[in-house]
């Protein structure tokens, strides 16, 4: 049987886990796959489309996500909602899914935190949307923080829920402007990623009022964020399984089939390893 061909593009790809991460899912359910990156400039993509076309599936990461919309053949429906592909899948027409939304939930789950809540949201970029959308769904008051640079785009980010969702409780600041306590916060940007970890998003004040820390930045495994909201005595959850739960929801879709826990677990710790080795 001819193996199945999978790719994910972006632009720069750089480092990425979802090869290796891809291949071990595969193996999972025994499926014979081949998964590559292809690092694709954002004018190449519209032109990629009838190789594409030939693949069972791919993903999308920066600057793909949006830019994918107007060549797919039908999309899901949180995937319309937010704006954003991540995972396609070919046939007679090309699907687009956000999975990185059921990433993002699965990794909430493992690390008993729930997306409820005042929840304090920093960041507005791609990942930040995601997880915007999802706080607003569940019903919690989100507080997008950001750099005063990033505030029109945070504005923005607020407006487009209201829109899709006009009963959401949102409001917009400066990290320098937060107060008072929050349930769970969110971190959505680089700050504290590799090669500087000992960044973070907001200052110590500000996690020790909060009960809960999800930061979505798995390389380092421990972020500074991290480190300083254990030692604050709040739960924790990082990047990792975010990201191999989203490549399992992809095959999922591809593929049909479904992973339980106890088969992701393994994966999660095999790409940390992986991650350290690489990055040492």
């Amino acid at each position: 049987m001819e193996a199945r061909r999978y790719a994910v593009l972006g632009y720069p790809l750089g480092h990425t886990m979802s090869p290796f991460i891809h291949e071990k899912l595969f193996a999972v359910h025994g499926v014979s796959a081949v998964y590559e990156k292809r690092e694709l400039p954002p004018q190449a993509l519209s032109e990629e489309l009838p190789a594409l076309r030939s693949l069972s599936g791919f993903n999308l990461t920066i600057p793909h996500k949006s830019a994918i919309l107007p060549l797919l053949d039908q999309m899901d429906g949180k995937a319309a909602l937010y704006g954003a592909v991540n995972t396609v899948k070919c046939g007679e027409c090309l699907t687009g899914y956000n999975t990185d939304c059921v990433g993002f939930l699965r990794a909430l789950e493992e690390a008993s935190i729930p997306l409820a809540g005042k929840i304090l949201l920093c960041g507005a970029g791609g990942a930040a949307h995601m997880m915007a959308f999802e706080a607003a769904l569940a019903g919690g008051t989100l507080t997008i923080a950001a750099r005063p640079s990033g505030i029109p785009r945070a504005e923005q980010l607020a407006q487009a829920i209201r829109q899709k969702l006009p009963e959401a409780a949102i409001c917009v600041c400066t990290y320098d402007s937060l107060e008072g306590d929050f349930d769970l916060l969110l971190n959505a940007t680089p700050a504290g990623m590799y090669p500087h970890p000992d960044a973070m998003p907001v200052e110590e004040k500000t996690v020790r009022r909060c009960k809960a820390v999800f930061d979505a930045i798995y390389n380092p495994r421990e972020t500074m964020l991290l480190r300083t909201a254990r030692q604050n005595g709040a739960q924790c959850g990082y990047g990792m399984p975010m990201l191999v739960w989203q490549a399992a929801a992809a095959q999922e879709i591809w593929n049909g089939c479904s992973f339980t826990a106890a088969q992701v677990s393994p994966v999660i710790e095999q790409a940390n390893w992986e991650m350290e080795r690489v990055f040492q």
